[in-house]
């Protein structure tokens, strides 16, 4: 994938407290997500989404988006923090400004992000995660981002 450049925006979601299994994963997400030029999104906190950034800035001249639940407590791997003041709510802005979603492990909170993925029509490539219908089981990082690089806009879920 080096050398791949592309000018997309890749959301990483997942659990705010994460294993350890779980945050390696994510790192290496958010390294491959930026190694091919694509902008990192995530909710801007800790465990999974600062395990992405935290590989996505190990990437020279790579960018990583944090949009947060309130004002406060972002990672220190987030270059653009949006500070929603929304909570929750802020999951819907996260997906809807995501070109396609990677889930990696997660609880309720990262399933009612790919929830409202699938219900915008967006694709959502999922590692170690829920298996629901729409969503794309990735048996390898590799495979979860390049299925999220390729990936056109799918049909809504009613």
């Amino acid at each position: 994938m080096a050398g791949l450049l592309c000018y997309m925006q890749i959301a990483v979601i997942g659990a705010g407290y994460a294993e350890a299994g779980f945050l390696g994963d994510a790192e290496n997400a958010g390294r491959l997500i930026a190694g091919c030029g694509a902008v990192l999104l995530c909710g801007g906190l800790g465990g999974v989404m600062e395990a992405a950034c935290r590989g996505a800035k190990s990437v020279p001249g790579s960018t990583t988006v944090g949009i947060i639940p309130d004002d406060t407590g972002e990672n220190k791997y987030v270059d653009i923090v949006i500070k929603s003041g929304m909570g929750h709510a802020r999951n819907v802005i996260l997906v809807k400004s995501a070109d396609a979603v990677i889930a990696i492990g997660g609880g309720y909170g990262t399933l009612s992000e790919i929830a409202v993925a699938l219900k915008c029509g967006k694709t959502v490539c999922g590692y170690r995660t829920w298996k629901i219908e729409g969503v794309r089981e990735c048996l390898s990082l590799d495979e979860a981002v390049v299925n999220a690089l390729d990936a056109p806009e799918q049909t809504e879920f009613k």
